[in-house]
């Protein structure tokens, strides 16, 4: 059977609920949402609608104000910087050859379709597909080298977060990460049995809420 998929903002609201019960200084790094007019001016400059997954996570949150780790791999963008950041790539791309496939790769550096919603630790983004066809709305990874990577993707941005928000309300992991407080209070995702990180203990995370 199916795995049902809660709607994108209630999973956005569990993950809410959850952080500021158990990780409150990282609950506080979350933008207040984006505006209307935010939104109808990067969609302006992309050419192009936001991916109604990433319509609906703006509207409950514009992104974090630094880089945060309370998602397994995924720092939520701006949408001044999710602009940013498809704008820089495509202009590297442009320079550099990047729009198309290296024979050795199935997919390019870049493509204006891909559309940029989250970092991780060292830059690279997380994006949302928007090329027509099944792939149209999984999310990959646009990297510094090589071309753009969607093995083992997620379908969707609601699937990311309705797992993100299943494994801190009913335990387990996500893709092999799981959850844990790190002596600042802080949350942190690693493999099973992690016991530091840095040096510094981790704890499992508590379930759900107290």
């Amino acid at each position: 059977m199916a795995q049902h998929i809660r709607p994108l903002s209630e999973s956005w609201h569990r993950i809410d609920a959850w952080l500021a019960a158990h990780a409150a200084a990282d609950f506080a790094l979350l933008n207040p949402p984006a505006t209307p007019d935010e939104i109808r001016q990067a969609e302006r400059i992309l050419g192009t609608p936001l991916p109604g997954h990433l319509a609906e996570s703006l509207q409950c949150h514009n992104g974090v104000s630094t880089w945060a780790t309370f998602l397994p791999e995924q720092s939520p963008l701006t949408v001044s910087g999710i602009v940013d950041h498809w704008q820089t790539a495509a202009n590297i791309a442009a320079e550099n050859d990047g729009l198309a496939p290296r024979p050795w790769e199935d997919e390019p550096w870049w493509h204006p379709l891909w559309i940029p919603w989250a970092e991780s630790a060292d830059g690279a983004a997380q994006v949302i597909d928007q090329r027509p066809g099944p792939g149209a709305g999984r999310l990959g990874w646009a990297g510094h080298s090589g071309g753009g990577d969607f093995t083992d993707s997620w379908p969707d941005l609601a699937s990311l977060l309705h797992a993100v928000a299943q494994a801190l309300h009913k335990g387990g992991g996500v893709r092999g990460l799981h959850p844990y407080l790190t002596a600042q209070g802080g949350i942190w995702w690693d493999e099973y049995g992690c016991e530091e990180l840095n040096g510094h203990p981790l704890q499992a995370a508590p379930i759900g809420l107290p």
